[in-house]
């Protein structure tokens, strides 16, 4: 697999990183897993085509992980896509997805596409084929208005591991144990935080998750200007156009 971080900042842009977005190329198809809000520029900035993606996996439906579907969408009907376009993630994402389509772009769900596109909601904890990948999710803890998940997903060689956004749960432990590589939020250095990790927390659990790598993510300032000590920890630092194979 090759991975290519279009974005690994938080809601807030801090550091000035783009939301959420993991371009990844597998076996099978070339992915996007989480499209945040700023994902379209950040993904032509890269450069990658957005019309050579397969499909999309959600892993929540808060705007930095999933508000960039409205332009990826629109800009693949004036670009000329002719593929298919999948799009994966919990339930629930069918409406939210059409309701923020609307928001943007008023009758736009109206519009006649000029190539297929489809919503294909995952059930939790349901093994599942996604574009000939094996998906499994699990439920965390983040209020998102649906369930918010983690994700496991290989295609046959390699298997890429996300937490989502999460507090700490034991759920994390089958998603990353033996993961090629496990991408993991640290909201912050320190502290018990609602609905996001802190690496204080994240720290003494890194033997337990047992990933053969794990990559931080999603970091606040606090954090970001921590980042060192989780290197020295063995743990990969995500930043906006890294590249990553394995």
């Amino acid at each position: 697999m090759k991975l290519t971080i279009a974005g690994s900042g938080d809601a807030f842009g801090s550091g000035g990183r783009m939301n959420t977005c993991f371009h990844l190329q597998t076996a099978k198809a070339t992915l996007l897993v989480d499209c945040g809000a700023s994902a379209l520029p950040a993904l032509k900035a890269l450069p990658v085509d957005p019309n050579d993606i397969d499909g999309v996996v959600l892993s929540h439906l808060h705007g930095d992980h999933c508000g960039g579907l409205p332009f990826l969408i629109l800009d693949a009907r004036f670009s000329r896509r002719e593929k298919p376009l999948l799009i994966a993630g919990p339930p629930g994402t069918r409406d939210r997805l059409h309701t923020l389509m609307e928001a943007c772009f008023p009758k736009s769900t109206g519009t006649p596409w000029k190539f297929d596109w489809r919503v294909d909601e995952i059930a939790v904890g349901v093994p599942t084929s996604v574009l000939g990948h094996d998906l499994v999710t699990a439920e965390v803890i983040h209020a998102s208005g649906a369930p918010s998940t983690a994700l496991r997903l290989s295609d046959g060689e390699k298997v890429f591991a996300y937490s989502g956004d999460t507090e700490w749960t034991d759920a994390l432990l089958p998603i990353a144990r033996d993961a090629d590589l496990f991408v993991c939020e640290c909201y912050a250095f320190a502290g018990q935080l609602k609905g996001h990790l802190s690496w204080e927390v994240l720290q003494p659990k890194l033997g337990a998750l047992a990933a053969k790598r794990t990559m931080i993510t999603h970091m606040n300032p606090s954090m970001l200007a921590r980042v060192e000590e989780a290197r020295a920890a063995g743990v990969l630092v995500a930043d906006d156009k890294l590249v990553l194979e394995f």
